[in-house]
Order: structure tokens, then sequence, then C-alpha cells
């Protein structure tokens, strides 16, 4: 008999909630609900629509009802960093921050003031970026937080919201640079220099834990029974990795969609100088694994660039994209994607534009030539990162797997294959929601182990293999790209 689960998979430019089935050694994936998301701004400031996310999960379970299947369990997953404060009540205490907001800068420099960079990259393993929510927190005001009576991340928000039940899982939790991965526990350090109350921080759970049933009154009004609501790997970049279908050693992923995150699986954190300065992050994976990863700024870049010639009554879909990638010229013009002007949105174009001129490149010539300069820069940007996973874990990587929406863009996966000069398997495009459905499975004894799990994947899917091409035009654009790293 197949067996049946929803995975609400949130991301910072769409949701959906996907049906899966496991059936005779199989997974399938069906989209029953597809809505729109993005930061909103308000008097200049970014946040997202709280409520109306609800709403159309909503709506979504009133879809998953009218299929009128024995459903097993369902679980949200989400990106990293942000999160909802909640008052006394249980009530959510809007606005709901998004990451790209400005304030960050604030937040950065009050955390500064209260305890050293050095020290925080000890305590946690994770790279410096503006956004995380140790910033996010100490650009808050102190009445705001002494208000709040409890804090939980946007994917265990959803399950709270599902289930009642508030816990903070640990994949996501660590994406907040505030979780010690050594000691798998908040870091009562970093809480006591940035006066931080724990008792704001909902529980930690362990991937894969069963919450408890869907709440009554949601379930009444949508339709649903009491199915069972689990905290799989609630950050989305944690469920894709737990999915990826690879088998043996010497490989690396990377979950590419608006952000590239590329990485090992660990034992153990790796926390030490040469981690810190190379700015790679150590965030728990499925089985209390860690994901030794460098955040990409990734597609957000194409993403945004999209929306700006959209604005301009040019609108391209992503085939089109990919073919101005393939069909422009090779080389003429490379951007450092690691650069904070693409970090935040609007007119991404010009903005690729100013750094080709300020760094003595000619300016992209048109729509098909920008796409090729951030495709070719996205891949080169992956071969510098591999080498520096090489370095330091001490392992040669054989072998790379793309998953995610990025693993469908055919031209720049054979140009990450010709950068890194090692095969790449694209697929499978939904692994994220993939991730979230087997540790379901899992926590529910329908998958035997998380091996099980990975060939069940393997067995599922048809995954594109790309092989390297022009190994020497490759060594020439990276030294001429490395210079612009400096």
């Amino acid at each position: 008999m197949p067996t049946y689960y929803l995975a609400c998979d949130l991301g910072a430019d769409s949701g959906r909630l996907m049906l899966g089935t496991l059936d005779n050694g199989k997974i399938s994936l069906e989209e029953l609900h597809r809505f729109p998301n993005g930061p909103v701004k308000t008097s200049g400031a970014l946040h997202w629509n709280l409520d109306g996310l609800f709403n159309e999960l909503k709506n979504g379970l009133k879809k998953a009802a009218a299929k009128q299947l024995p459903l097993a369990s369902i679980s949200s997953d989400s990106w990293g960093v942000d999160y909802v404060l909640y008052d006394e009540r249980g009530l959510p205490i809007l606005p709901v921050w998004c990451y790209r907001d400005s304030r960050t800068a604030c937040g950065v420099e009050n955390a500064k003031a209260k305890v050293e960079w050095p020290v925080i990259y000890a305590e946690t393993g994770i790279q410096f970026m503006a956004l995380n929510t140790i910033y996010q927190l100490a650009a808050e005001s102190p009445e705001l937080l002494a208000r709040a009576k409890q804090l939980l991340l946007i994917g265990d928000a959803f399950n709270y919201y599902c289930s009642g039940v508030a816990r903070n899982e640990v994949s996501l939790a660590s994406t907040t640079q505030l979780y010690n991965p050594q000691t798998r526990t908040w870091s009562k350090k970093l809480f006591a220099a940035l006066k931080l109350r724990e008792e704001m921080f909902a529980p930690l759970c362990a991937s894969g834990t069963r919450l408890g049933p869907l709440k009554k009154n949601l379930a009444t009004e949508t339709g649903l029974p009491q199915i069972e609501v689990i905290a799989t790997c609630s950050h989305d970049t944690g469920a894709a990795v737990a999915a990826v279908p690879a088998s043996g050693e010497n490989w690396a992923y990377l979950s590419s969609g608006t952000w590239s995150l590329m990485g090992v699986e660990t034992s153990d954190p790796v926390i030490n100088e040469q981690s810190r300065t190379l700015g790679f992050t150590n965030e728990i994976g499925y089985g209390n694994s860690v994901r030794l990863l460098k955040n990409i700024v990734g597609l957000w870049i194409i993403q945004e660039c999209r929306r700006q010639w959209a604005k301009e009554n040019k609108k391209y879909d992503y085939a089109t994209l990919e073919k101005f990638a393939a069909d422009a010229p090779a080389f003429v013009s490379l951007i450092n994607p690691d650069d904070s002007r693409f970090l935040s949105p609007d007119n991404m174009p010009k903005k690729i534009a100013e750094f080709c001129a300020e760094t003595g490149q000619p300016v992209p010539a048109n729509h098909a030539a920008c796409v090729r300069c951030v495709y070719e820069s996205l891949a080169l940007f992956y071969r510098v990162t591999l080498r520096k996973l090489e370095r330091l874990t001490g392992r040669k990587i054989e072998k790379l797997h793309i998953v995610g929406g990025g693993s469908q863009a055919t031209t720049l996966n054979q140009l990450a294959a010709n950068a890194m000069k090692i095969p790449v398997y694209a697929g499978p495009t939904e692994c994220t929601a993939l991730g979230n459905i087997i540790v379901q499975a899992i926590a529910l004894g329908h998958l035997e182990s998380h091996e099980a799990a990975r060939e069940v994947v393997r067995n599922s899917f048809e995954l594109k293999t790309f092989t390297p091409q022009n190994p020497a035009d490759w060594d020439a654009a990276a030294i001429r790209f490395e210079k612009l790293l400096a």
C-alpha cells in the first residue's frame, strides 16, 4: 500500500504544498498548491506577510483534504535566519522582518560592540553574514525583546501553527549563529554577551521529531484528519542535503536556488582559524551530521535581473535565459558574486554594469551577455569554493551533486562542470520537498535508515550528467576571476 505525506516547502520567492507518495521502493511528488512569496516593502522596510503565508498553507491543506487520501503526516521547511516573535498570548508580534532589510547593518555594529567576531565564530562555526539571526536580534529594540515570550524560526513557526507545539529544530537553529554545534545547545556565552533570554527561544529538537497531531481547529477548517506533524529538517537546505542521491565518499553537494549552498557532510564541525578566514559555515544536517558549507549568493542575481527586465517590459522565462547564456560569447566580463552590492534588491543589471566598469571590463552589451556573465562567475566561484573545501577537509572531491531548482539550469551546470573539472550530477529538482518527506518516512518507521532513504531517491529519479570540457580556457578564466575576489 502506498503511504502519503505532505511537505510545506517555503522559499523566499515562492511556497508550495507538496504531496509525497512512497510506494514499492520509489517516491513521487505532486504539487498541490503553489503561492508567491517575497519581502513586502512598507515605509522603506522589508517584511514577510506571515498571515498571508499561513492562509496560503491553509488553502493548500484544503486541496490536500479534497484528495481524500490516507495522509500520514505533514512537515514544514523554510529558508534560514528569519524568525517570528510571539507575545504572552501566543500570538505573532508583527511585522516579521526579512533578512534583506538594511537594519542588519545596525545589528552588526551593536553586536560587535558587545562580543568580538572571533568569539562568535568559535562558538558557532557560522560564517559572517550581516543577515544572520544574531545581528537581526541585535537590531531589535530592547523593549520589544522584553515583550517577546517566545521565538521560533520561520519553518518551525509553521510547524507550531499546525501542531501547537513550539520547538526549534536543530538544522534551522544552526543557521542563527546562536547555536553551538560542539555542545549541541544554544550558546550560553553569546546569549549572555548580547543579553538575550534563553527562555525566549523555544526548546531545541532533533531532525525527525514527532510533534503531535494537527490542531483540531485547523483539521476541522481544512477538512483533514488530525494527521501527525513532524519537525523534519526545518531548514530547506538541511532537507535538500538529506535527499542528495549520493553514495560512497568524496562527493560534494550544491543546493542551487536563490542561494547556492556548496559543501560536504562531516561527522564533526570544522571550527578553526582557517575555516573562519575562508568563510565556511557548520550547519546541522539530518542525524546530527554537519553540513560544512559556503553560502553563495546564487540565482538571486538572475532572479533580480529578470524582475528588472520585466519592469522594462522584457518578460523572459527561465528557458529563454538559459538559451541566452548558452549562445552568448564566453568570458567577456566576470563579477564577484560575493560582492555586497549583489545581496540587496533593486536594478541588478545596473549593479552588474557598475561592477564591470569599476574593474575595467566591458559592460555587458545586452541581456544575453549579462546572463552569461553571471553564470560564468557563479561557476568560477563554485570552483574556488571547491578548492577551499578540499583544503579544509583534506579530501579530494571527485563529483558534485547539484540539487534544487537550479539543477534545471543546464547551461549553468555544464559551466560548473567545466570550471571545477569534475563530473556534475544534476537532480532531483525538488530535493527540499523530498528531504522533508523522506525524514517524515524515517520518523514514522516507513523507511529504515537515511541510507535506505537516499537509495529510494536514487531509484526514483533520473540524474543528468555533465562532464568537464575546455579545461585550458577555464584555467585562464579562473586566473582573471580570482583577481576580482581580492
